[in-house]
């Protein structure tokens, strides 16, 4: 397949994802080592002593048992191609086998995993499509990967900071973020059948750690990330992967648009529809004692898992990638709780919880935000995938066009590997707003518009 064949098919397959990944303060800023502790509702004191830094030992040789990339040896799965698991017991939202997928790697032992995008559900209007709902309702398809193969951190090139370790992918069919226990019955409003909707994500991703623990014995870094409901799964797993995977040495976390914002203003009232919808309260109960954070404040202000999680695990390195005119996440957080609300309203309420969860971040060593402030792509969301709207060469020439904050010379890239270098301390990043750069009334009505 020459490289245009290759680009034209590469753009087909982007250009589908933009249905799929849907589900303010001044200056640009390097905060580096801020240290001020959080207001509000978060209860604990900050780790005030930062510990020695994480040292992954990468001298284990990958075992050969792993992949092959001799096309004869039918023995073993291929290096560098994408592999279907199925395991007994998980289930999609309408009852069908779950799956998740695996690229081996013969070159390193280290591992990214990537939740996947798309929405989510909570009643029989958005879990049956009939407003913003969820992902893949009718199950994964054995072919899943041709939608995803060519996100920023899955592709196996140069552009990737990450491309020789091992990826799993973390299917998403359950409308819960990944995070639900509860099979619920929705009521049809129209008077027809109801819609029985098992909201099992929690249990396929335990499922998937305990894979994951068995395949992968030795793993230096692991880092876990996905976008929208994948970002806020990875910060929401994040406990369960760090205790479950034993393998696993020095653990960093991005968090790419999937923020868990604090509950004491405008996305209070979404909290409290899902912690109903997917059994929140049940699941909760089971971390008592094993996060640093009273579980009876976590259940009235899911922001403070930001801060549980750190402290918890203060040699991780944890972040957070989001766009301050985010204008797809914001509409699952707003536009039912706030009906008739404005663009500029959405905005409002966004930048009003995205300033409290800042602060936050900014009082933690081993927190982290990186902070554009727009880009036309996908309704500026999501920060780490491709330049959809731009042509074939400049999508796989320079794929993280469109996630950099120019007054720091910085993409999203840079500070991935930042990240990932337990070397060099933390630095938080902030685009000075730009009014200039905004949604076109067709722009942003096609972003209004329930998908």
């Amino acid at each position: 397949m020459s490289r245009l064949d290759r680009a034209s098919r590469t753009v087909v397959v982007l250009q589908g994802l933009l249905s799929l990944v849907a589900c303010q303060s001044d200056g640009a800023t390097n905060y580096g080592d801020a240290g001020s502790s959080s207001s509000g509702s978060d209860a604990h004191a900050p780790v005030s002593v930062r510990p020695a830094p994480c040292t992954p030992d990468e001298s284990a040789p990958v075992p050969p048992e792993r992949c092959t990339s001799d096309p004869t040896n039918t023995a073993l799965p291929p290096c560098g191609s994408w592999q279907k698991v199925e395991l007994p017991g998980t289930q999609c939202g309408n009852g069908s086998q779950y799956k998740f997928f695996v690229n081996y790697s013969n070159k390193s032992n280290n591992l990214v995993l990537m939740f996947e995008p798309g929405g989510a559900c909570w009643d029989f209007e958005s879990c049956a499509g009939k407003l913003r709902g969820a992902a893949n309702p009718n199950g994964i398809a054995d072919g899943h990967m041709e939608k995803y193969q060519y996100l920023n951190l899955l592709r196996r090139d140069a552009q990737n900071p990450v491309q020789d370790w091992n990826m799993v992918f973390v299917s998403y069919c359950t409308g819960d973020v990944h995070t639900g226990r509860k099979v619920a019955s929705y009521r049809n409003p129209e008077g027809g059948a109801d819609l029985t909707y098992r909201h099992v994500g929690h249990d396929n991703t335990l499922e998937v750690v305990g894979w994951l623990d068995q395949t992968f014995r030795t793993i230096p870094k692991l880092l876990v990330t996905g976008c929208s409901a994948g970002g806020i799964a990875a910060l929401q797993n994040y406990h369960y992967i760090r205790e479950g995977v034993s393998g696993a040495q020095c653990g960093y976390l991005l968090n790419d648009s999937g923020p868990a914002f604090h509950s004491d203003g405008p996305s209070r009232q979404q909290h409290q529809q899902v912690r109903a919808a997917w059994d929140a309260d049940g699941l909760l109960d089971e971390l008592a004692g094993k996060l640093p954070v009273s579980i009876e404040l976590l259940k009235q202000d899911f922001g403070l898992i930001n801060s549980a999680v750190a402290d918890k695990y203060p040699r991780d390195r944890l972040s957070l990638a989001v766009y301050q005119m985010d204008l797809n996440y914001s509409l699952y957080a707003y536009e039912r709780f706030f009906p008739g609300s404005s663009e500029a309203q959405i905005h409002a309420f966004w930048s009003q919880d995205l300033k409290r969860l800042l602060d936050t971040y900014a009082s933690r060593p081993n927190l982290a935000y990186y902070v554009p402030y727009f880009r036309r792509d996908n309704c500026s969301h999501c920060v780490s995938i491709p330049p959809l709207a731009h042509d074939e060469a400049t999508i796989l020439a320079t794929p993280w066009l469109g996630s950099e904050i120019e007054q720091a010379g910085l993409t999203l890239r840079d500070f991935t590997e930042l990240l990932l270098d337990d070397t060099r301390p933390l630095a938080n990043y902030l685009e000075t707003a730009q009014p200039s750069e905004s949604f076109t009334a067709e722009e942003s009505a096609q972003c209004m518009t329930p998908k």
